[in-house]
């Protein structure tokens, strides 16, 4: 039977791997690592050098494949549509990767950022490769820390407060307004920096990109002083690199 390691790599600083993670590297024969393109080639070269800095040279194997494009034009009604599309299309690729690639008593495994049960479709698109019958395998899920601990580890901050509830939504979700009951909002996801949208709110924003890594960039502040700031510093960090990965909390000040 095939087997597949599921690694969380933490959100970018190799340091962040876990012993069980590190254990799961060495038990593995062959590492799957979808492609995004030029403009992300930093993402792969990151999980190589994490595979060079844990393993000896010829241990094993790396196969790279071509990461599909999503419509992220798609909005409204079409958003669930056109990721479900994107899914399906990731699992074609999860399929014939397993099935060429994967001898039938190896161990295979797909490095996955942050930690594998939030906000990541890898678990689920394996469990889409199972259900269509064409190629069997077990898998286990190693996790791994998150952009969200990283976050507020990098701010000296904790997530909650005493007796309030904290809640993780997408920038897409905090858009259609702030969560009932919930004064401390975890943001994922944000590619409109909805956090523009509660500038006027008495509440603080702690805001991170590319945590973890040599780029990592971090502002926190009052939102009315910071969003600028951070509008600004994201449209700099996004122009030099291509790309952006971002984390906020935001936590609005107690009402009397």
């Amino acid at each position: 039977m095939r087997k597949i390691h599921v690694i969380g790599i933490g959100a970018g600083d190799p340091e962040q791997l876990t012993l069980q993670a590190v254990r799961a590297l060495r038990s593995t024969d062959v590492f799957f690592i979808l492609d995004k393109g030029e403009v992300k080639a930093d993402l792969t070269r990151l999980r190589r050098d994490m595979l060079d800095t844990h393993l000896p040279q010829g241990t094993y194997r790396v196969v790279e494949a071509r990461d599909p494009e999503r419509d992220r034009a798609a909005d409204g009604a079409a958003y669930s549509p056109a990721v479900g599309d994107w899914r399906s299309a990731r699992a074609d690729i999860y399929e014939r990767l397993i099935a060429e690639d994967l001898g039938e008593e190896e161990t295979g495994a797909f490095l996955v950022w942050g930690d594998p049960s939030l906000y990541d479709s890898t678990l689920g698109i394996l469990e889409e490769v199972l259900g269509r019958g064409a190629v069997a395998f077990e898998y286990d899920v190693v996790p791994g820390i998150s952009s969200v601990s990283a976050l507020v580890a990098r701010h000296r901050t904790g997530l909650n407060r005493i007796a309030r509830p904290v809640q993780i939504t997408t920038g897409r979700r905090l858009a259609e307004g702030f969560p009932e009951g919930v004064d401390d909002v975890v943001v994922m996801l944000d590619a409109q920096q909805t956090f523009r949208q509660y500038a006027q709110e008495d509440a603080d924003i702690y805001w991170g990109a590319y945590i973890g890594t040599p780029d990592e960039i971090l502002v926190s502040g009052p939102i009315a002083e910071a969003a600028p700031r951070i509008e600004r510093l994201r449209a700099e960090a996004r122009e030099r690199k291509g790309w952006i990965m971002d984390t906020y909390l935001l936590r609005r000040h107690p009402r009397d």
